[in-house]
Order: C-alpha cells, then structure tokens, then sequence
C-alpha cells in the first residue's frame, strides 16, 4: 500500500512539473527603442499617456506661471521703466511703477549709496527742499555756475512734497559741512510725515526692502538695456552721485504755465515762522548763508514765502519770471528751470560767492 502511494506521488509530481513547464512563457530580451505603443497593453498605454498629459499640463503651468510673473514685473514693477538714464555717476531714484516707487528715500537715509552720501556730506553749498526744488537747478545753469566758482553742491530734495519732518532728521545723520545753505520753502515746514519718509524712519524692515530694490536696479539694467522692448516708458527718475541732479525719463503729463498767488495765507505764515525758528539756527552756516527761496509752480505762494522770510530774517531769492511753464502742473519744465535757475544765481551769486570765500 505504502509503494503504491510513492508510485502514485511521483507520477503525479512528474505530471504536475510537466503541465507547469508547458505554460511557461519563453522570455526573449527586448530593445526598448522597439516598443510601439501600440504593442503595449491597454492598461500601460493608460499609464504612458497619463504621464505624458502630466507632464504637458506641469509645462503648461509653469510657461503662465513665469507669463504672470513677467507681466507683473513689466506693468507693476521696475520693468515698468526704462534704463536710459543709468551711468557711473547716476542711480535709479524713482520708478513711476505701483510696486517700485521710490528709491532715494531709503538710498540716502540707509547709506545704500555711499558716494551720493559722502557728496551731500562734504558739498560746500546744500539745496534742500522737495521735488521742485530738484527740477528746478537740475539745470545747465546750476552746473555752470558751480564749475566757474570752482565750488562743489549738492541737491539734497526728495519726491511725495519731502518735508523738515524727514529732512532734519536727514541732516543730523549726514553731519553736512556745508557753508552755503539753499531752502525752498514752498511746502518745506509743512508737520505731516510723507509716505516714504515715515517709511525709512518708522519701519523696522525699511532697510531690508529698500536693499531689494537695489538689487533690482541691477537686473533691470542688465536686462533694459540689452533688450530695451522688454521695459516700459513710465516716469523714471535717475539721481547724480555727486551732485544730486535728477534726470528724468518716460512718460510726461499735461503742462501749465506758472502763475503767482499775490495773498497771504496767515496760517502758513504763522506755522513756517515757528518751526522756522526752530530748524533754521541749527544749520551749519551763518544766517547769511542761509538763503531761503520759493521756486515757482502753478499758483505759487510768492507772497507768503516773502512774509515768511521777513519774519525770520533770512534772506529770499526768489526771482518771478514770466513766461515760465510746468511740465506736469506742478515742476518747471527744463527750459524753464534753465531760465529760472539762471535767474536765481544772478540774485544770490554774490552772497553764495561772499560766503564760500569766507
């Protein structure tokens, strides 16, 4: 019995290994280059198409991804501008782009362009005041006066109406050596802190983001000026290291002649002579060298500016030309502050040269 079961057991195990061995696959090596996807099973040709249409909508997302991105630096940001005016001497200062703006503000009060620092620092004659102030002696006449009185100058003015409220704490970091000090006083006593002076001096990741926009600068001039259809025509202004001169670029808008408002405005009058007294004695020139001016826009105050200057006993040179014309409503256009400019040294030339000899 025990044989017979052996036997039984063997045969079959025979059988068994006979039947698998019949239904084995024989297995050739393949050439991957050789697949059709035709050959492939349903199942995997799902699973290559799939891949396939993965990969198409992954490109598909990061091609609009980087669209996006370019779009919004073309029409939000610094690409929104050109960069015709960058030079060894000249910054960006301002970019009329929503998410770019200004530059000076953090670019001086920071120390992120130290050349531009060290000349308002070291300048024999300082012009502060606001933006007007800048349009008007960025001019040919500004710089031929100073080249013939072998004396160096500074225009320390800032866009957003810049006020004393940033520009006397300014001063107390630069520590200036100036002999000769030029104010407009247009809009220069006014108590409310601009947007990018409260900025600087108030927040404390200020310096962070106006470093960023430095690095900014030098891609898109990198960028701009190889492929110039890549940037915009927004305003642009470009600010001079050594001298502060703005140059300025990109898009204009609707002028108008300069007028002058023969009133007086009693409130500004009353304010601009109480702050006066206490911003003007602690500059670094004798009250003589203090010259005080209103450089003239649409309406502009001549009259309370002459008050102004008479009850804090400095001296006013204010020239009122005719004829002259803003670009924007608001700045003298660059015939007009080469005319007024001009105007200006030929009034205060003689005190300006009196005191740098003294």
């Amino acid at each position: 019995m025990s044989m017979n079961l052996r036997h039984q057991a063997s045969i079959s195990g025979h059988e068994v290994g006979a039947a698998v061995e019949a239904r084995l696959p024989i297995t050739v090596p393949i050439n991957p280059r050789e697949i059709d996807p035709a050959d492939i099973p349903e199942h995997g040709r799902s699973s290559w198409v799939l891949a396939a249409r993965s990969g198409l909508y992954i490109t598909i997302v990061l091609s609009v991804a980087l669209a996006t991105c370019v779009f919004s630096l073309r029409k939000y940001g610094i690409f929104g501008c050109q960069a015709s005016g960058y030079g060894p001497d000249r910054y960006l200062s301002y970019c009329n782009a929503t998410s770019y703006g200004d530059y000076d503000h953090g670019a001086i009060w920071f120390g992120l362009e130290p050349a531009a620092v060290n000349a308002a620092s070291n300048a024999r004659v300082l012009f502060v005041g606001n933006s007007r102030t800048q349009f008007a002696f960025s001019s040919k006449a500004t710089s031929e006066w100073f080249s013939s009185a072998s004396a160096s100058y500074y225009l320390l003015g800032f866009s957003h109406e810049e006020n004393y409220t940033f520009e006397a704490p300014l001063l107390r970091k630069l520590h200036p050596r100036a002999k000769v000090y030029v104010i407009n006083i247009d809009s220069f006593f006014e108590r409310f802190e601009t947007a990018p002076g409260k900025t600087v001096m108030r927040d404390e990741s200020a310096r962070t983001h106006y470093e960023e926009k430095r690095q900014w600068q030098r891609i898109q001039r990198a960028v701009c000026t190889t492929v110039k259809g890549v940037c915009g025509s927004d305003e642009t202004i470009f600010r001079s290291r050594s001298t502060g001169t703005w140059v300025v670029s990109g898009n204009r808008f609707p002028s108008e002649p300069v007028s002058y408002n023969q009133n007086i405005n009693g409130d500004k009058l009353a304010t601009y002579t109480v702050l006066g007294k206490q911003f003007l004695p602690g500059l670094t020139a004798d009250r003589a060298c203090t010259i005080l001016t209103v450089v003239p826009t649409v309406k502009t105050d001549i009259k309370t500016g002459k008050a102004i200057a008479a009850a804090l006993g400095f001296n006013l040179a204010a020239p009122e030309l005719t004829g002259l014309v803003t670009f924007d409503r608001v700045h003298l256009n660059p015939e007009s502050a080469q005319r007024w400019s001009a105007a200006f040294f030929a009034e205060a030339g003689s005190q300006i040269q009196k005191c740098l000899r003294e």
